[in-house]
């Protein structure tokens, strides 16, 4: 069952255990300078807003409502990550995919599980995912661009512009497992969180490059439970789409990573040495980001795109996820 609740995506599972309840935040942020060189982790600057495919059905292609789901509003060129969370660090694991290409190994969308190579993120370990993994310790950032134009992973890799948006599905850690794991380990206190139209939609792109490291599943592929699953479509729609279909104006356009960092104010490391980094994809990392594409194209599509250099750089480790997912 998913639900959506406070801007949260949320994947749960009574009928394996109670706690198996995983959240999902997609969170407004810098777009960091596209020149190849490496970013620390950008902040969060509050979620986006989202709302149910069905609301607003009437207004909606009829392939956007068969696949239901969320909308979700960026501007282009707008960059985004994604927040993972869950009751009492009950163990999920999510695959994620734009476009139906998968973002951790660069193939086509397969809603099975796959060890070799790994194609999934292992939640809560894995507390956020910034974009696509194109090396070990670094991905390329998601990038909001329209369908049609060849930036999207999608159009590179596949040569057509048909789903865009995002594909998510989770797993369950089975109960079996996660008992044992209760039992090895000190409880873990319960966190409350409050918290007709152009069917041409939104894709992510490749962008700039930031240090951030996918971890190796530790508990093997016999820890899920692969018997159930929740899947969910993210629909992303620019300004205009975001109009038709909701009758809602946007969120005010993100400041400039050279405006925050001259502000003094914080970007951040993460550590967690006890976890091992996967490799990156080679699929991946053979695509052309936003601005190699722009200038292959003869192109300007990035407004904002000097390089910056962090001096405000906080290093965090477990525990202290939520100091990225601040508001500024």
């Amino acid at each position: 069952m998913i639900e959506l609740n406070g801007n949260n995506l949320v994947f749960q599972f009574p009928e394996i255990h109670e706690d198996a309840v995983c959240r999902v935040s997609f969170q407004r942020t810098l777009r960091i300078p596209d020149d190849n060189r490496e970013y620390p982790l950008p902040p969060g600057l509050g979620r986006f807003p989202m709302e149910h495919v069905e609301d607003h059905a009437s207004r909606l292609p009829e392939e956007w409502v068969r696949h239901g789901g969320v909308l979700l509003p960026m501007y282009q060129s707008e960059a985004l990550w994604m927040s993972f969370s869950s009751d009492s660090e009950y163990p999920f694991a999510l695959k994620i995919a734009a476009g139906k290409i998968n973002a951790v190994t660069g193939e086509a969308w397969t809603n099975d599980l796959s060890a070799q190579p790994q194609d999934y993120l292992v939640v809560p370990k894995q507390p956020w995912l910034d974009g696509f993994c194109v090396q070990k310790g670094l991905i390329r950032q998601f990038v909001a661009m329209p369908l049609g134009q060849g930036y999207t992973a999608e159009e590179q890799l596949t040569g057509q512009a048909q789903h865009g948006g995002l594909q998510i599905v989770a797993y369950p850690m089975k109960r079996s497992h996660y008992e044992k794991l209760m039992k090895a380990r000190p409880p873990v206190p319960r966190m409350c969180y409050s918290m007709p139209m152009s069917s041409s939609s939104m894709g992510l792109a490749p962008g700039g490059l930031m240090r951030q490291k996918i971890y190796k599943d530790s508990y093997g592929m016999e820890a899920w439970d692969t018997n159930v699953s929740s899947r969910c479509f993210v629909h992303i729609l620019n300004s205009g789409q975001w109009a038709e279909a909701t009758g809602k104006g946007m969120l005010s356009p993100p400041v400039s990573a050279s405006e925050y960092t001259t502000a003094g104010l914080p970007w951040f490391e993460y550590y967690d040495d006890s976890l091992t980094p996967l490799g990156g994809s080679q699929k991946l990392a053979g695509l052309d980001s936003v601005a190699a594409k722009s200038i292959k194209q003869g192109e300007s599509v990035l407004k904002e795109n000097p390089p910056v250099h962090p001096a405000n750089v906080q290093k965090l480790g477990p525990g202290s996820m939520a100091v990225k997912d601040g508001g500024w």
